[in-house]
């Protein structure tokens, strides 16, 4: 899910004192990272055993390779970090200085690269899952569910937004995978389609059409509209679905979540094109849209090219098996 940069060791016998003025500015802060990253934890292994050939042997390189090492790095702090009797050293007041930071960045790396090891295990490893909140009460759940049933121990990080915020963190590498309506079609992304979910007109129970148990939507024209904001992937559809139908909906109001609109539906609100509700909401009546055909496409969608961890690559093999059978009857 997480790239990770290879840091790779510069060979350099000696650097610009450029790098220790006052007035480095950030690049030259970058530049000195790159310099000595590679070499701390020579530097610990070294500190620790206060003997050069000790840690060489421990470490399984060459003394005079860690020789050399040590001394281009004090030359590129330009400071003295060991003081030297031999090949026994000792750590000057800037190398204990120097000690403590390294050792807790090295913590913090080894802390790091368990993090990362602990999320590609295949048993117990982890999905960052992204899906639409009309997914969350229901579908979700259920997907888990039945995904844990062979696969007990994997965890999940689920993440519930609209389709645009999640095809986002999909290019971030903050998701592994998402459910997303439409599915996308851009060249960095893959989309399968899984399954396809039907559009009802809700409308208030006391509403004109409320006996009613279908409807082409051209009956609603005239109706007030509230909708899903620009950039969610039902706003889109329902703006093309009544275009289709030969109108250009009056939207009295936006929202970010559907059952926002089932409630100011019921408030007497307006009308909405919503997905089927996981539980039946009083005060509203649904109608089958028997023209222009009203569904959403549900798909899922990933990074190309991006390598998956196993338990990634488990629950994505177990997503597309649902081809069709995705939504709950």
């Amino acid at each position: 899910m997480h790239g990770n940069a290879i840091i790779v060791p510069v060979m350099h016998e000696s650097r610009s004192e450029a790098h220790l003025s006052p007035s480095s500015d950030t690049q030259d802060s970058a530049e000195m990272s790159r310099l000595l990253a590679p070499r701390l934890a020579h530097f610990a292994g070294v500190a620790r055993t206060e003997h050069v050939t000790r840690a060489a042997q421990e470490m399984g390189v060459p003394q005079s390779t860690l020789s050399r090492a040590m001394v281009r790095l004090e030359q590129d702090l330009g400071v003295e970090l060991f003081a030297r009797r031999g090949r026994t050293v000792s750590l000057t007041p800037a190398g204990r200085t120097f000690l403590g930071s390294v050792e807790r960045a090295l913590a913090e790396i080894e802390r790091a690269a368990e993090e990362v090891r602990a999320d590609a295990d295949p048993a117990t490893g982890k999905v960052a899952f992204g899906f639409l909140h009309t997914m969350g009460s229901e579908t979700v759940p259920e997907l888990i569910r039945a995904f844990r049933a062979d696969h007990p121990r994997v965890r999940f990080s689920l993440v519930q937004t609209y389709g645009e915020a999640m095809l986002e963190r999909l290019r971030s590498g903050e998701l592994d995978l998402c459910l997303t309506s439409p599915v996308p079609d851009a060249p960095d992304l893959v989309g399968r389609r899984l399954d396809e979910q039907k559009l009802r007109l809700v409308v208030p129970a006391d509403h004109r059409l409320a006996g009613r148990r279908r409807i082409r939507l051209a009956e609603a024209a005239d109706e007030t509209f509230v909708t899903l904001e620009p950039g969610y992937g039902l706003r889109r559809i329902t703006d093309a679905v009544c275009r289709e139908a030969g109108f250009k909906p009056r939207v009295a109001f936006e929202g970010e979540e559907a059952e926002t609109l089932r409630g100011l539906v019921a408030a007497g609100l307006g009308v909405a094109l919503l997905p089927p509700p996981a539980f039946a909401r009083p005060g509203v009546v649904e109608l089958t849209v028997t023209a222009p055909r009203a569904v959403r496409e549900i798909g899922v969608a990933w990074l190309d090219g991006h390598p998956d961890t196993p338990p990634v690559a488990a629950f994505k093999k177990f997503l597309l098996s649902r081809r069709g059978h995705l939504l709950p009857e």
